[in-house]
C-alpha cells in the first residue's frame, strides 16, 4: 500500500513536469501570461465562439490584444488541413473546434484539435448532399452548449452529440415531423441553443417556430404558420423579457422564448421570398436586411404586455442601402458595417457585385463606402485591390473588423465611421468562392472553404510562444482565382435559379434552328465544291454521314459551343446555344448505332464506340459547366434525346436505303434533322413545364 502511494506521488510529479514542459498545450508567452487568458478582459469568462455568430449572436468577440497590422508576408499560420465540402463555419470552444463537412463518403460533424487541426472524432449523419450540385454540402454551423454539440442537416435532421466523444444523444427530423416548408434549397438554420431550448424556424402548419428541450429533443413549444427561410432564430430581450426573432419567408415574428406565444409581427412579402442574413438588435431597435436588392428596414420593438394581442411592428425607416444576402452585417457602436449587394443573388461562380459600406445605424446615412460595384478584371482574372473589399463575413473585436471575403482574402479594418482604414490584407483561401464567415478564439482566426480549413494567429505577436512552430501564408495550398464566368458568359440570368421564360425558350429555339441551317448551308457548299472537283461526296459505307453532313454537323456543334458566349455579348441578351451541341453529339452517336445481328467491320465498331463516348463526354462537360455557372435548368436539355430518338431512327433508316444521297435527298435529311431538333427541344420544354 505504501509502495503504491509512493509510486502514485512520483507519477503525479512526473506528469506535472511533462505537462509544464509542453509549450503547445500551455502556450505560455515570454511574458509569462497564458494565451488562454491574455485575450480576454479581466472578469470576462472564456465562452469561446460557440455559435455561428459568436457568444452573443451578434458577430462580436470580447477578445482584445489583437495585432494592429500583419507582416507583409501575412500573419503566422498555425495549421492547415484538407477538410471537404460545406458552407458550415467553424465554432471553437476551449481546445476544440467543430464544423460540418462532406466527402463522397457522406456528411459529418467533425471535432478538431484547435491547436493542431487533427481530427479528434467525426460523426457521420447522412449521405452527401448535392455532391456535384450548385451548393454542395451542409449549410448550417453546429452549436456548442453545456458539453454538447447540436447540428442541423440539409434534410432537416437536428441532432445532439456529446462534445467529448461524438456519440449521438438524440435526433429528430423537424422538416418531416412538422411538415416544414420554405427551405427547398436545403435546411440551413444553425440550432439556436438558449435557456435549455433548441429553437428553430421550421415553417410547418402551426409550427413556423419550434423549440425542443436541449437535453432530450422533446418538443417544448411550437407556434405560427409561416413558411420558414434560412436565417436561424435570434434571441433578444425587451425590458428584460426573453424573446426570439423568427425571420421567416413572408414575415418577421417575435415570440416569447418561454412558451412560444407570438407577440408581434411584421409582414414582409407574399409568395416566394428568402432571407439568410442576420438581423441586428440594439434595444429597442431591430434592423433587417433583404436580398434581391431590396435594401433594409429599421423596426422598433415595443414593450408588450403579458396579455397583449399580437401587435404589428412599426417601421422606423426604410433604406435602399445595405442589401445583405449570404453574409451578414455587424453593428459596432453607432455604425453598421456590411456589404451592399447590387444584384439579385450572390453567385457561386464569381465574386458578388456591390459596395462595402458603413452606415449610421439609426439614420441610415452613409458614412463611407468602398468599391465600384463591379470587380476589376485583368486578362480574364479577377483581382481584388485596396479599392475593393467585396462580400465578406465579419468579426468585430478590439476596435477592429476581421473580414474573410469571397475571394478568400483575410482583411483587417479599423472599426471607425470616419473612413475606411485598412490595416492589413492577405490571401489565405484563394481559388474558389468563400461563403463561410471567420471565427475568432484565443487570438486565432479559423476559416474554411470547400477544400481546406486554416488556423491563423492574429493576436499580439508577443503573446505567441516562441517555441510554437508556425507556417507562413505562402505554405497554404492556394489556387489563383480565375473568373471563368466573365469569359464564358457575357450575359447571365439575374437570378441563379431563373427558369427560362417562354420568350427565352422561343429565342433559344430560333437561334438553334438558325445554327443548324447555317451548318446545312456550309455543308451544301462543301458538297458543291466536291462535285465540281470530281471528289466523292459520300463515304463508301452505306448509312454513313456524307462529307457534307459531317461538315454541317461540325459547324453546328462549334456554333452551339461558342454561340452562348458571342451571341449573348453581341445581342446583350442571354442566349443559350449549348443544347445545339448536345443535339449534334446525340445525332452523331445515334447515326452509328446498328443492330447487333448485323456484321460490321472493326473500323465501324470503333467509330460507333468513339461517337457514343463523344456524346457522353459532351453531356458530362455540359452538365459540369452549367453547374459551375449556376445554370440550374441544364438538366432539362439532357432529356432532349427522348424526344429526338424516333425521328433520328427514321433518318438513319432513310439514309441507309437511299445511297448515294441525291440533292433532293439532302434536303429531306435536312428537314428530318430540323424535325428531330424540334423533338429534342420539345422534350426539354415538357420536362421544365412538368417540374415547374
Amino acid at each position: 500500500m505504501r509502495r503504491a502511494l509512493l509510486w502514485s506521488i512520483a507519477w503525479l510529479m512526473l506528469e506535472s513536469v511533462l505537462v509544464a514542459g509542453r509549450s503547445d498545450d500551455s502556450e505560455t508567452s515570454s511574458r509569462g501570461t497564458t494565451i488562454d487568458n491574455a485575450f480576454l478582459p479581466t472578469g470576462v469568462s472564456d465562452r469561446g465562439w460557440p455559435f455561428v455568430r459568436g457568444p452573443a449572436f451578434d458577430g462580436h468577440s470580447p477578445e482584445m490584444h489583437l495585432a494592429n497590422d500583419w507582416p507583409k508576408a501575412g500573419p503566422p499560420v498555425l495549421w492547415t488541413r484538407e477538410l471537404g465540402q460545406g458552407y458550415s463555419a467553424i465554432i471553437a470552444v476551449g481546445r476544440r473546434c467543430f464544423t460540418q463537412t462532406q466527402t463522397i463518403a457522406g456528411q459529418f460533424v467533425v471535432c478538431l484539435d484547435a491547436d493542431t487541426g487533427d481530427t479528434i472524432w467525426e460523426h457521420r449523419y447522412d449521405l452527401p448532399y448535392e455532391l456535384v450540385g450548385v451548393y454542395p454540402g451542409p449549410r448550417a454551423t453546429p452549436t456548442f452548449s453545456n458539453g454538447r454539440v447540436y447540428f442541423a442537416a440539409p434534410s432537416g435532421l437536428i441532432g445532439c452529440l456529446s462534445a467529448d466523444t461524438g456519440q449521438r444523444v438524440w435526433s429528430v427530423n423537424v422538416v418531416e415531423k412538422y411538415h416544414g416548408q420554405g427551405a427547398e434549397f436545403g435546411y440551413s438554420c444553425s440550432p439556436t441553443v438558449v435557456d435549455g431550448l433548441v429553437i428553430l424556424p421550421v415553417g410547418g402548419p402551426r409550427a413556423s417556430m419550434v423549440a425542443l428541450h436541449a437535453d432530450d429533443g422533446r418538443e417544448a413549444w411550437k407556434s405560427g404558420d409561416d413558411p420558414a427561410s434560412y436565417t436561424p432564430a435570434y434571441p433578444i430581450s425587451r425590458d428584460g423579457r426573453p424573446l426570439v426573432v423568427g425571420y421567416l419567408q413572408n414575415g418577421l415574428v417575435l415570440c416569447d422564448r418561454r412558451d412560444g406565444r407570438q407577440l408581434a409581427r411584421f409582414d414582409l412579402s407574399q409568395g416566394y421570398d428568402e432571407h439568410s442574413a442576420w438581423p441586428l438588435y440594439r434595444e429597442p431597435l431591430l434592423w433587417i436586411s433583404h436580398p434581391f436588392k431590396a435594401g433594409s428596414i429599421l423596426l422598433e420593438i415595443p414593450a408588450i404586455a403579458e396579455d397583449s394581442p399580437v401587435q404589428r411592428l412599426a417601421s422606423v425607416r426604410r433604406s435602399p442601402l445595405m442589401s445583405n444576402d449570404i453574409l451578414s452585417s455587424v453593428l459596432v457602436g453607432e455604425h453598421l458595417f456590411g456589404f451592399d449587394l447590387f444584384e439579385a443573388q450572390a453567385k457561386t461562380h464569381r465574386a458578388s457585385r456591390g459596395i462595402f459600406r458603413c452606415l449610421d445605424f439609426e439614420t441610415g446615412d452613409e458614412k463611407w463606402s468602398v468599391g465600384t460595384g463591379r470587380p476589376r478584371r485583368d486578362n480574364g482574372t479577377l483581382e481584388s485591390t485596396a479599392s475593393e473589399i467585396g462580400q465578406a463575413g465579419i468579426v468585430a473585436a478590439d476596435g477592429k473588423l476581421i473580414l474573410l471575403n469571397e475571394l478568400g482574402e483575410l482583411i483587417l479594418l479599423r472599426a471607425t465611421g470616419e473612413r475606411c482604414e485598412e490595416l492589413a490584407r492577405t490571401s489565405v483561401l484563394s481559388g474558389e468562392i468563400v461563403w463561410t464567415p471567420p471565427t475568432l478564439h484565443r487570438g486565432r482566426v479559423y476559416v474554411r472553404n470547400h477544400s481546406r480549413a486554416v488556423c491563423i494567429y492574429v493576436g499580439d505577436p508577443q503573446l505567441l510562444s516562441s517555441n510554437r512552430p508556425t507556417l507562413s501564408v505562402a505554405d497554404i495550398p492556394q489556387r489563383r482565382y480565375r473568373d471563368w464566368a466573365a469569359t464564358i458568359l457575357a450575359i447571365e440570368p439575374e437570378f441563379a435559379f431563373d427558369i427560362p421564360s417562354n420568350q427565352w425558350l422561343v429565342r433559344w429555339f430560333v437561334v438553334g434552328v438558325g445554327l443548324l441551317l447555317l451548318g446545312q448551308l456550309v455543308g451544301i457548299l462543301v458538297a458543291e465544291v466536291a462535285r465540281l472537283r470530281g471528289s466523292v461526296a459520300t463515304p463508301p459505307n452505306s448509312g454513313e454521314f456524307s462529307y457534307s453532313e459531317c461538315t454541317s454537323r461540325s459547324v453546328a456543334f462549334v456554333g452551339g459551343c461558342l454561340g452562348t458566349t458571342f451571341l449573348s455579348g453581341w445581342t446583350n441578351e442571354f442566349i443559350f446555344t449549348w443544347p445545339v451541341s448536345l443535339f449534334v453529339a446525340f445525332e452523331i452517336a445515334a447515326s452509328q448505332l446498328r443492330s447487333r445481328s448485323v456484321a460490321v467491320s472493326v473500323p465501324q465498331r470503333w467509330r460507333e464506340r468513339f461517337s457514343i463516348s463523344f456524346w457522353l463526354l459532351t453531356m458530362l462537360t455540359y452538365f459540369l459547366i452549367c453547374r459551375r455557372l449556376s445554370l440550374v435548368f441544364e438538366w432539362a436539355f439532357l432529356l432532349g434525346p427522348l424526344g429526338a430518338w424516333p425521328l433520328q431512327l427514321w433518318a438513319n433508316h432513310w439514309r441507309k436505303r437511299h445511297q448515294p444521297v441525291s440533292g433532293r435527298g439532302q434536303v429531306w435529311l435536312a428537314v428530318l434533322q430540323l424535325l428531330a431538333f424540334v423533338g429534342f427541344f420539345g422534350a426539354a420544354v415538357l420536362g421544365l413545364r412538368g417540374k415547374y
